[in-house]
């Protein structure tokens, strides 16, 4: 009786992953790629906002890549709000002012005058939100670098649709190493998913490296109160307060040519440390359709985790699971394949298959460490 139930389990939890991973792969085979309109005049201001902290190595090539764009200059200005660097991050900023008159610089320690917080990004992204002269607002990553025509999507996006927050696409740079290997297949899978279920309504997920929203909207959701004792959540949290609000008014830009680039994490300590970053968002969601497809995910992992354990059990068992890991493999794949081609990383997929157990791992450990554990962020020790 008990192993009939276990195997009814596991055949319940894979129907339920596979019907869920074709839906992503249904909604996003649905979106059209976006392309910027022939001879559309530049309309809107922004307000481009990085945090940065101890990004002297980085925030010199992200700046020229956003200061370089093909549009109006005087139709935006950047904001790099310093979080208490100790290297030469404020000076590589500096010196760059000399050359580009619509760079900022914020230094958040004046701001918080000693006060010690648990959220610093979401501080300094409220700091400059209130120093900002312009009515959108565009977050990125001190250590990304953006495409040349990167407002103008933005621009043409919203001459083209009533949006006050709009989620973009973010890649990874693939280093070599089988570490960035593993990270790029997992992000193409977070954007694809990320892609998907924004365009179709049904989550709130974006990257803040990638991000644009109405100032005033902002300010109507209550900006980051609510949330700002989170030490994460300065997107997805930010933009499941908007779709609240604004439910037909949260869009995802679609284009290959608005996609920001930035390097996957070195070492596989320092990975772990930005996924449980990440996983710590979870429990803090309203939106309860994303906690029970968390819920899915996490458990169906569980389940393939422990594969050697039912082979030693039971092998009816273990033969259930063994196919359940093939049929999630597959599935995946053919997922994947339309993520990878957006992208342009057709050839990551041929170690896609011998991922799959890192993976299963990687899932089970950050998932339980991002809810009971802490980890250590930009040299602070977040609970």
């Amino acid at each position: 009786m008990l192993i009939n139930l276990i195997i009814g389990c596991i055949v319940l939890l894979t129907l339920a992953y596979s019907v869920l991973i074709m839906l992503y792969r249904y909604w996003l085979l649905r979106l059209l790629t976006f392309t910027v309109r022939e001879n559309t005049t530049p309309k809107h201001t922004f307000s481009i906002i990085i945090p940065a902290r101890n990004e002297a190595e980085n925030i010199g090539k992200c700046l020229r890549s956003v200061l370089e764009q093909q549009y109006p200059s005087h139709f935006f200005e950047v904001i790099v709000v310093d979080d208490h660097s100790t290297d030469t991050t404020a000076d590589v900023v500096r010196a760059l002012q000399k050359q580009y008159s619509q760079l900022r610089l914020i230094q958040l320690a004046d701001a918080l005058q000693g006060e010690v917080l648990n959220a610093y990004k979401k501080k300094a992204i409220a700091v400059a939100i209130e120093q900002s002269t312009n009515d959108y607002i565009v977050t990125t990553d001190a250590d990304c670098t953006v495409p040349p025509q990167w407002l103008q999507h933005f621009d043409a996006w919203l001459q083209q649709h009533n949006a006050v927050f709009v989620a973009a696409p973010v890649a990874y740079e693939h280093t070599g190493s089988v570490v960035s290997a593993f990270q790029c297949l997992d992000f193409l899978s977070l954007q694809g998913i990320t892609a998907a279920a924004v365009s179709a309504g049904v989550h709130s997920m974006c990257n803040g490296a990638n991000l644009m929203y109405s100032k005033a909207a902002f300010y109507k959701v209550g900006g980051f109160a609510g949330i700002d004792n989170i030490a994460s959540g300065d997107d997805m949290l930010l933009m499941y307060k908007m779709q609240q609000q604004y439910p037909q008014q949260v869009h995802y830009l679609y284009s290959s040519e608005a996609v920001v680039h930035t390097q996957p994490m070195p070492t596989w300590g320092d990975f772990y440390n930005q996924r449980i970053r990440w996983a710590s968002k979870a429990s803090h969601f309203s939106d309860k359709r994303i906690f029970w497809v968390l819920v899915l995910v996490y458990c169906f992992n569980l389940v393939l985790l422990l594969l050697p354990v039912w082979l030693l059990v039971n092998v009816a068992i273990g033969v259930t699971a063994l196919l359940a890991l093939v049929l999630k493999t597959w599935i995946e794949l053919q997922f994947m394949r339309p993520v990878a081609h957006f992208y342009r990383k057709e050839k990551l997929l041929s170690v896609f298959p011998k991922m799959q157990p890192l993976h299963i791992v990687y899932i089970v450990v950050a998932g339980w460490l991002g809810k009971f554990g802490s980890y250590q962020w930009k040299q602070r020790r977040v609970h």
